[in-house]
């Protein structure tokens, strides 16, 4: 299994990369817009993390710039429904923390923008990636209960702010962070989507 490459880039064209490796060897790699945007000019260095997926009749290579964004990859090719080329699609549809944010709130319509990707199938992502990208934005670890922001609230309300704290660990804040945001706005909203957006206000004022 081919992990990474890292060599010189040779040329980059519309969701494709070729590489030149150390030994001579010239790889073509599918990439998503976000991965292409981001490498470097032809023939300059370049690391691309990978994965190799096998068929019948082919052997194709998918190369990412970021780490994340392959272990992305990997969760939305195993949604049902959802092949490599879509995965690619989705991918380039948006920043990762959006997706992230997307998938963990739901967010069909801006699931839906990608190629090729309708409203039932955006929902379905959500619906089977949301607790992994949860699990993911919690270090595996389970609960809430060390940031005190769910106590005596209603099940729905609390069930609001676990997903609106596992969404702002996702876009890169510290739990704290995420927590005393919420607090701030606590009872003002009833809806994850609500909550993140008045917390993310919250967080931008008092920067």
């Amino acid at each position: 299994m081919i992990a990474m490459v890292k060599g010189i880039l040779m040329e980059k064209s519309e969701g494709e990369a070729i590489v030149m490796t150390g030994a001579g060897l010239g790889l073509r790699m599918m990439c998503s817009m976000n991965t292409l945007s981001g490498l470097p000019a032809a023939g300059e260095e370049c690391t691309l993390y990978t994965h190799m997926n096998v068929r019948e009749d082919a052997m194709e290579l998918f190369g990412f710039l970021k780490r994340e964004e392959r272990d992305m990859f990997r969760r939305l090719i195993s949604v049902s429904g959802i092949g490599p080329k879509s995965a690619l699609g989705v991918l380039g549809s948006m920043p990762l923390s959006d997706l992230r944010l997307a998938i963990l709130t739901g967010d069909a319509a801006a699931l839906s923008r990608a190629p090729g990707i309708g409203k039932k199938t955006a929902q379905r992502i959500s619906l089977e990636l949301k607790d992994k990208l949860a699990q993911d934005a919690l270090g595996g670890t389970a609960g809430l209960e060390d940031f005190a922001v769910t106590a005596a609230v209603d099940a729905p309300v609390q069930d609001a702010v676990s997903e609106a704290m596992l969404a702002l660990k996702s876009l890169g804040y510290t739990p704290q962070e995420a927590a005393n945001a919420l607090k701030s706005v606590k009872g003002q909203a009833d809806t994850p989507d609500e909550l993140i957006k008045l917390a993310l206000r919250h967080m931008a004022q008092n920067m």
